[in-house]
């Protein structure tokens, strides 16, 4: 822990220089946002299907009565019998969303390549209760750059817009959007440290003088648990 004792008055006169570089961080975070939104967008070609717990959904159909939908690309292989710790440490930021983001013309899903019946003993057992569709085995994952057949280049490309591949399953974030006839177009998408925002505890964390503490770990995140294993 780096910080030291101050009297309150120069604490006061460092906190004021503070305040002036979050200022301009949340103005250049603004601009950033803006320029997120003027992205292109690419109509979806391919009649993606998924197993929910209402029968088999296409894509258009996961935006119910919204027109804007948020995926969250979950890794949860096919022959997994539980999701990465990661993701959901991830998770456990959803439950209670859909009410504010549908408010906002927005869904939100969780998609994994297990198979439906594991995605809702998974679910139950930690607790949540946001959407979650399996890929049934569809090209989905690999074509939104999360899955790496055999730990090999997904439609010649890597994980996040790079050449490289770390694994079979990657995390990551899409996002969507209704078309006026009907289909769908893909907006925006990221991998890696862009999921940081997501993970709402790292904000808390971020605010701590001791911070997330993760300098002297074997790698990021290798003190995270599922939320039902820290006691163990």
């Amino acid at each position: 822990m780096a910080q030291r004792m101050a009297s309150r008055e120069e604490w006061l006169e460092t906190r004021l220089a503070l305040l002036e570089k979050e200022k301009a961080f949340n103005r250049e975070r603004d601009a950033l946002s803006a320029a997120r939104r003027e992205l292109p967008m690419v109509r979806v070609m391919e009649d993606y299907e998924f197993d929910t717990n209402d029968g088999r959904k296409s894509l258009a159909e996961l935006f119910g009565d919204n027109t804007q939908l948020i995926v969250y690309h979950f890794m949860f292989g096919k022959d997994w019998e539980e999701g990465c710790p990661s993701c959901s440490y991830l998770a456990d930021n959803f439950n209670g969303m859909d009410m504010h983001l549908n408010a906002r013309d927005v869904s939100f899903w969780a998609i994994s390549n297990g198979p439906l019946e594991k995605l809702n003993a998974y679910q139950k057992r930690l607790g949540w209760n946001f959407n979650w569709a399996s890929t049934d085995g569809n090209s989905f994952g690999a074509d939104f750059g999360v899955t790496f057949e055999g730990g090999e280049k997904a439609n010649g490309k890597g994980y996040n817009y790079t050449d490289n591949v770390y694994g079979e399953e990657m995390p990551g974030l899409s996002v969507f959007v209704k078309l006026n006839d009907g289909g769908v177009a893909h907006t925006y998408s990221t991998y890696a440290r862009g999921l940081d925002m997501l993970i709402g505890t790292y904000n808390f964390l971020d605010l701590t003088p001791m911070g997330r503490d993760e300098d002297d770990l074997d790698f990021t995140m290798a003190w995270i648990r599922r939320n039902d294993s820290y006691n163990e």
